[in-house]
């Protein structure tokens, strides 16, 4: 059984969904507001996009070299995890011909398309630092609760938690870089 959410009264609505058939348009009416609405039975493209982009970039970088970002779930989306490549890692939501490197699978509106960067680069030491900053963004990022200024860079560190939007993200460091401190 599968469970669709009315968008207007947010009322879950039941389903059997192996009745029907892949690629198959359904329309309900939600009981509750009588708001009629439609959807297309199978796996969104933009679901299996998502998976298939991070296959391959896991495939490249299978040791997890420079870290990734564990996208928390919430109302908007699910648990994703997000690795990290070495120079800027732009962030923001995920949207066909959006030209960003790390996108996050949500239809979150307070997230915009290019909200925010990590830059991954050696220090003197030969460790690896994680610099955030914002996009510029609609809704600014945040650092333990306190907004990023304009052009203002932040140096953060594995089990960081920055926010986009409505959005929670947590850093993980490379595993090398964990061991090594």
């Amino acid at each position: 059984m599968k469970r669709v959410r009315c968008p207007k009264c947010d009322n879950f609505i039941t389903f059997d969904e192996t009745k029907y058939k892949s690629g198959q348009r359904l329309v309900f009416q939600c009981p509750q507001c009588n708001k009629e609405f439609g959807i297309r039975m199978g796996v969104s493209k933009l679901r299996k996009t998502q998976k298939e982009e991070n296959e391959a970039t896991m495939d490249e970088d299978a040791e997890n070299k420079y870290g990734s970002l564990h996208v928390i779930e919430n109302v908007f989306h699910y648990r994703q995890v997000i690795p990290l490549h070495m120079g800027e890692n732009v962030i923001g939501r995920y949207m066909k011909g959006n030209p960003i490197n790390c996108p996050i699978e949500t239809v979150d509106p307070s997230v915009d398309m290019t909200h925010c960067t990590i830059t991954v680069s050696r220090n003197k030491q030969g460790k690896l630092q994680y610099v955030l900053r914002d996009g510029p963004s609609y809704t600014g990022t945040f650092v333990d609760n306190v907004i990023l200024g304009d052009r203002e860079r932040r140096l953060i560190e594995d089990g960081t938690l920055f926010t986009i939007g409505a959005t929670s993200i947590i850093l993980h460091t490379s595993d090398e870089e964990n061991v090594a401190q």
